[in-house]
């Protein structure tokens, strides 16, 4: 015999001792219990289970509603809900002042506003107006000639004394604090829309 013929049973045995030792094969993992299917019919928890579900009382039953068709049908018949008017009180827009019958003229104001910051130098019309409350008055005026049409007319308020008419504001804008404040309503509403 060769030296190396007690090796291979040995080897062999080792392989199977090694192999013994691991124990059982791993078994297949569990799976979820069958599912029902409509053909293998109700499911029954069997006599052992012995829970009693409550039952819903009776439904009212629903007047019969009539339609014009001649079909009739069972629909709940709900109230319409009634829904209370607003209250909103409605605060009225003032008139605004009717044209100046005297004092000032379109000649007064425009000569009034003529100089001033922010007008421009050039001619200058009334496009409405003046109109007047007590001593209050309120113009817009416009540019006239070439690129009259790309400005938007300028609104005047001034008040008037038996000596001097007086420039409260003149602009874009002339709702300044005192025309809120001070001036007669139809005057505001014209300058400040209120």
């Amino acid at each position: 015999m060769s030296p190396r013929t007690p090796l291979i049973p040995l080897g062999l045995a080792t392989t199977v001792a090694l192999l013994a030792a691991c124990g059982e094969p791993p078994r297949p993992l569990p799976t979820s219990p069958p599912y029902a299917t409509p053909s293998d019919g109700p499911i029954s928890l069997g006599p052992s289970v012995g829970y009693s579900l409550p039952t819903a009382p009776p439904l009212p039953t629903v007047p019969t509603t009539t339609y014009p068709t001649g079909v009739a049908t069972t629909r709940p018949v709900r109230p319409t809900p009634t829904i209370p008017p607003e209250t909103v009180t409605a605060t009225a827009t003032p008139s605004h002042a009717p044209k100046c019958t005297a004092q000032p003229t379109g000649a007064q104001i425009l000569e009034l506003i003529k100089g001033q910051q922010g007008i421009p130098d050039k001619p200058l019309r009334i496009y409405e107006g003046p109109f007047c409350s007590g001593v209050w008055s309120f113009a817009t005026v416009e540019v006239t000639g070439t690129g009259a049409d790309d400005l938007e007319p300028l609104m005047v308020v001034a008040t008037s004394s038996a000596t001097a008419l007086t420039l409260v504001a003149a602009g874009s804008d002339v709702c300044i604090d005192r025309v809120q404040t001070t001036a007669p309503p139809g005057i505001r509403v014209l300058a400040c829309g209120f």
